[in-house]
């Protein structure tokens, strides 16, 4: 196989992998592959290739992905849930991390429940919110 039909091939396959990632993984080997495709168009040898490959998709890392990722970081919408974090609430259902089972009632909201140290604790029990996971509240009996 010729340098330039690999590198050309390379560069095809890292820029598909890029369009079935999420975030930008595989772009700045691309940037690399294209490079190392110039200078074995221009005949360079193979070691010329490697280096530019590497130099190239290490300077792309470098320096473009801080700025790139400014971009594409989701924006997080604040939310009220977070307001239950350190609220205090009633256990309506025994919570129970083995069995996968707990509720607890918190500022008038149902929250699938789990307890924080792993222990079970009854229905009727007063419990403080540590924190918050998915659709979760994690807490600690009062």
């Amino acid at each position: 196989m010729q340098p330039t039909t690999f590198w050309v091939l390379a560069a095809i396959a890292l820029a598909i992998g890029e369009g079935l990632t999420v975030g930008l993984t595989f772009i700045w080997f691309a940037v690399g592959a294209l490079g190392a495709l110039f200078i074995a168009f221009l005949g360079g040898p193979l070691w010329l290739q490697l280096v530019a490959f590497l130099l190239l998709s290490a300077v792309a890392l470098a320096l473009v992905r801080p700025v790139a990722g400014q971009f594409f970081q989701p924006k997080r919408s604040p939310t009220n849930a977070d307001r239950v974090i350190g609220k205090t609430g009633q256990v309506i259902q025994e919570i129970n991390n083995a069995a996968g089972q707990g509720q607890a009632v918190v500022l008038g909201q149902t929250w699938s429940a789990r307890s924080q140290m792993d222990v079970v604790i009854p229905v009727g029990a007063s419990v403080k919110v540590l924190r918050i996971e998915g659709v979760k509240v994690f807490v600690e009996t009062v």
